[in-house]
């Protein structure tokens, strides 16, 4: 039951402006190719599975999901198109519509469900949009410059309308089903990343076996779109983003993060694939381990910074902090202390010009120091800042006399005579035994 699509049947046609058939607009619903896929799904849900955890590419089924799961792509591409369709022939009923409901499947369920009526206020939209929208539509509705369409305008509407919403109803029994299947071929990656997005990505990559083969930096940008269906700018599009950006685990986390979160998602798959391929933990129980892990990472970077330590402020009452003095702070003092001189000179009397000081280029004023009547007292110096002379050294020699005492002496008399030192210090010695002998003063009479 291999279906094999031609390229004539899965072609789609451009969008004209005078085309009022939305079957011509878009062929992929009704093609053979489509409706066969459509019916051998049907069969194989209906039937009980047989196949097993070891399919590979030979396997019919297997080939089906493949096929099935890369029609899905081609099918919200078609919505994209009939949306256009259908936004370009209502816009003569509800021109605004297009502006409040952005969805392309709300706005053909919005548009079928006012249909051609001029009062939508009998109208129940709450099973399609919330309140919030349906009160706007309301009121902008009273002041619409929209026409009523004519029958056959009406017709070309409503079916656009249906095929949208059949071109939805085909989506979602393909997703279903391959989903259904995805925990049989690759159950580690469906409990990584989901069997939605792991059907996607399989499918990029043309099987199992090739999605093993690629590296964890290339699958990220599996399934990237670089063109937009919607018509608008594509300079607000996130680039190198694919089908794991935009699963569900990567959307649940903060905007600033989800390149990160990719990133770690995209190693895991691959090496989940791998397991799948080598048909090992086949109850995809090394997949659960890999998303706890990720689930753990992803909370740790979304837990907050740890709180600064706040430090108490000081006692007010204590006191100035000792600060460790010495010569050069003292020095410091002294130079800058307010002596009376700079008091003196820092004053002045009012009324009266004041003696100036020409100090090379500048000039100095004197202030009150030029009219002190008496003496100004000077400033005290610390006497601890003054440089101490250095200790002279005495060159002595052993014995009782002077390296420079001589023995010659000159005396008036004509001649030399030649003194006896010893004779010299027992006179000395006499005389300090005559006056000091007895420990007191001496008293003599005059």
């Amino acid at each position: 039951m291999d279906v094999k699509a031609s390229p004539e049947e899965t072609s789609t046609s451009d969008l004209s402006e005078n085309a009022n058939d939305v079957k011509k607009v878009s062929k992929l619903l009704y093609s053979k190719h489509t409706q066969d896929i459509l019916k051998v799904i049907d069969y194989f849900k209906s039937q009980t599975s047989g196949m097993t955890r070891d399919a590979g590419e030979e396997d019919e089924e297997y080939n089906l999901i493949i096929q099935a799961n890369g029609m899905t792509a081609d099918i919200d591409s078609e919505i994209q198109t009939v949306y256009k369709f259908l936004r370009d022939h209502y816009a003569p009923r509800f021109p605004e519509l297009e502006s409040l409901v952005l969805n392309p499947l709300d706005y053909a369920r919005t548009v079928q469900a006012i249909g051609n009526n001029m009062d939508i206020t009998k109208i129940d939209l709450r099973p399609i949009l919330p309140s919030a929208t349906i009160m706007v539509i309301t009121v902008t509705h009273t002041t619409t410059s929209g026409r009523e369409l004519s029958p056959e305008e009406w017709k070309i509407t409503k079916d656009a309308c249906d095929m949208a919403l059949g071109l939805d109803a085909a989506r979602k029994k393909i997703m279903s089903y391959v989903e259904s299947r995805m925990s049989i071929i690759a159950p580690n990656l469906s409990n990584v990343v989901g069997s939605s997005t792991a059907a996607k990505l399989l499918t990029a990559a043309g099987g199992l076996m090739a999605f093993c083969k690629i590296p964890a930096c290339n699958v990220q940008v599996l399934g990237s779109n670089r063109k937009t269906n919607t018509g608008f700018s594509s300079a607000s599009m996130e680039r190198h983003v694919g089908y794991i950006y935009h699963s569900d685990t990567v959307s649940a986390v903060p905007h600033d993060l989800r390149k990160k979160v990719a990133k770690i998602l995209a190693a895991k798959c691959v090496l989940a694939a791998r397991i799948d391929a080598q048909h090992e933990s086949t109850d995809g129980e090394q997949g659960r381990k890999f998303r706890e892990d990720i689930d753990h990472k992803v909370e740790k970077m979304q837990e907050a910074a740890p709180h600064k330590i706040t430090k108490a402020l000081p006692i007010p009452d204590e006191g100035p902090k000792k600060r460790r003095g010495g010569r050069r702070i003292r020095k410091m003092k002294e130079a800058y202390a307010m002596t009376e001189l700079r008091a003196a000179r820092n004053r002045m009397v009012f009324g009266e010009a004041e003696d100036e000081v020409d100090f090379g280029d500048e000039t100095e004023g004197l202030g009150m120091a030029a009219k002190q009547i008496g003496k100004i007292r000077a400033s005290v110096a610390d006497q601890r800042n003054k440089v101490k002379a250095p200790k002279q050294k005495s060159w002595n020699t052993s014995g009782l006399t002077s390296g420079l005492a001589s023995s010659l002496s000159f005396t008036p008399v004509q001649g030399i005579e030649l003194i006896d030192p010893t004779v010299q210090a027992e006179r000395v010695k006499k005389a300090n035994e005559k006056y000091f002998g007895d420990g007191a003063f001496s008293t003599f009479k005059k």
